[in-house]
């Protein structure tokens, strides 16, 4: 006799092969990603986003995190070929293809990571989409590092103190500023900062605060100097295979876009504001000596008037983007400046 209890085992049962085979059909969304496991973007933003898309798809699509892929500059070229589905990067790590996310980088902005974010992205989608700079990748979000510091091994009171000094930068507006503070520049990935400070390769970076903490640059760095309208951010694209997304659903592609776009962007830019205030908790707890120069001081008016006129010279460098980049920079600072976090 087939008993109640035969039945509701049965359900189970049936219920397990169901779960199974929904399960087992899900797409698998490879995202590489060159940070550490504890920084922000992979312990906070990627798996939030992988969450929104699993529950966007109905299970129909898993992210996967695949760490250990090499130089972050690789990443535009691997999702592109098809050897990951999705990824991020820096701009300023493939220099002359990507200028036009770089206006967010100009120096005195003066806003946090999570109102840049934002303002990147409605200014990217407005005004630089057209310009096609990211053919052959599909772009998911943008958003910004915190305010740009300068992390060293000596302390910095004028703008002399830092000429011919080995520092490490990103690319991008950090090579200009290099340039005008004639310092040595030595170009690295972040992920190598720790070593080359620790052995002594580089006498200081230009970088975030968030990193004090997800690099553990608080513990090979004695100094850092703050800027008090922002010494400058950077710019990063998260972008996803054409090809990957062609082999979904419809219904399946717009669920992964209903949750990226200025969403997904706002939430990178949050966490890494996140982070910076973690790093600055580090920094203190390690005893790194914080110097948040005041408006008046001598080093504050001296990079006032180093950075004249960088906002025009990247005007003039994106002329070849056929797009209106003063009126685009002029609303970034706008929205960037008047923007509110919605409760």
């Amino acid at each position: 006799m087939f008993s109640i209890k035969n039945m509701a085992a049965a359900g189970v049962a049936i219920a397990a092969l169901v779960t199974s085979a929904v399960s087992h059909s899900a797409t698998e969304l490879r995202v590489g990603t060159w940070l550490p496991p504890t920084d922000n973007q992979n312990a906070i933003v990627w798996p939030t986003w992988a969450k929104w898309v699993e529950e966007a798809t109905e299970g129909r699509v898993k992210v996967k995190l695949e760490y250990g892929l090499g130089h972050p500059k690789t990443m535009f070229q691997l999702v592109e070929d098809g050897v990951i589905d999705a990824s991020f990067s820096y701009h300023g790590y493939v220099p002359g293809r990507f200028k036009l996310p770089q206006i967010v980088e100009q120096p005195g902005l003066g806003v946090g990571a999570e109102a840049a974010s934002v303002a990147l992205w409605r200014v990217y989608d407005k005004y630089f989409r057209v310009a096609n700079e990211f053919e052959g990748l599909e772009v998911l979000g943008m958003f910004t590092h915190g305010q740009g510091t300068i992390q060293s091994n000596f302390r910095i009171t004028s703008l002399a103190d830092l000429e011919g000094k080995k520092i490490r930068v990103g690319g991008g507006i950090q090579t200009e500023l290099s340039e005008k503070m004639k310092v040595t520049p030595v170009a690295a990935p972040a992920t190598k900062a720790y070593e080359m400070l620790q052995q002594g390769v580089i006498d200081g970076i230009f970088m975030p605060m968030a990193q004090q903490k997800s690099l553990r640059l608080s513990e090979v760095t004695k100094y850092i100097t703050i800027f008090p309208e922002g010494m400058y951010m950077g710019s990063f694209s998260m972008f996803i295979n054409p090809d990957f997304l062609d082999s979904l659903s419809e219904r399946d592609r717009q669920a992964i876009m209903s949750v990226s776009g200025e969403k997904l962007s706002r939430m990178a830019g949050a966490a890494w504001e996140e982070g910076d205030g973690e790093g600055f908790i580090a920094a203190k707890a390690d005893k790194v000596e914080i110097n948040e120069v005041g408006a008046a001081q001598l080093l504050s008016r001296q990079f006032n008037t180093l950075i004249t006129g960088m906002d025009k010279l990247w005007i003039d460098s994106v002329a070849d983007r056929k797009v209106d980049a003063e009126a685009a920079l002029a609303e970034l600072r706008n929205i960037a400046r008047n923007y509110h976090r919605a409760k």
